[in-house]
């Protein structure tokens, strides 16, 4: 019997899906994922607030749900998608830079995370970092690099609170090498090896910080081609998983 009160499971009118599931952050990345895969049509139901697409693209099965921010409701779909048949989930999502060599419109692919927000400590009582996993984080260096994308590997450090984003504390995380700040992954890595499945993840730089001054870069014609980009590339770290 589990040890939770309230558990993640099936509703009779919940759609089943294959293993491969895309966890898109914000809505109009998820409606250009959806094009890119060519996933049209209604939803095949909702999470929570979040809308669940099924299709396939070439021989890979997938699903696609979205939009999400935060860990806590981030790790509700995350939960969900599992007992729907997700066995390998890629997430897509924008950070601000940590370091300054780290632009606008760059691509970073996290390779462990710093806990800076407070579901993980439900799912781990130890202090290590949360890493992806080796095989979908592979997947997605391989489809940046035959696509000839640079992009930035490296830690990437989720907070829950962004207006909290303290000087003291983006030199902290700047001087252990973070590259950048979000506020999903590190939960989403530490329940994905909690429930032992597969997960990784994608983002693109969206603001700077790395000089101690908020640079923002939502609006600028870089950082919109490079979300478009990524919408491009992602089918293809699917047919790779």
């Amino acid at each position: 019997m589990p040890d939770e009160i309230i558990y993640p499971r099936k509703g009779k009118n919940d759609p089943s899906i294959g293993p491969v599931a895309v966890m898109v952050a914000m809505e109009k990345d998820l409606a250009l994922i959806r094009r890119s895969t060519e996933i049209e049509g209604r939803a095949a139901g909702r999470i929570l607030t979040s809308k669940l697409y099924r299709g396939t693209y070439g021989h890979q099965g997938m699903a696609l749900v979205g939009p999400m921010i935060g860990a806590p409701y981030a790790v509700m779909i995350l939960e969900k998608l599992i007992v729907l048949g997700a066995k390998k989930i890629l997430f897509f999502g924008w950070c601000g830079s940590i370091q300054q060599g780290v632009r606008i419109a760059d691509f970073v692919v996290p390779d462990r995370a710093v806990i800076g927000e407070g579901t993980s400590g439900y799912y781990t009582q130890n202090n290590e970092y949360p890493r992806p996993s080796d095989g979908i984080t592979r997947a997605i260096e391989e489809s940046l690099e035959l696509c000839s994308i640079p992009f930035h590997k490296g830690p990437v450090w989720s907070t829950d609170a962004p207006y909290r984003e303290t000087g003291q504390k983006v030199l902290l995380v700047q001087g252990e090498g973070v590259l950048g700040v979000d506020m999903e992954l590190s939960a989403l890595f530490t329940v994905a090896r909690f429930r032992q499945v597969e997960i990784g993840a994608l983002l693109v730089v969206s603001d700077e910080l790395g000089t101690l001054r908020w640079r923002p870069g939502f609006s600028s014609s870089k950082f919109n081609r490079s979300r478009k980009t990524a919408a491009e590339v992602i089918p293809a770290i699917c047919q790779k998983l």
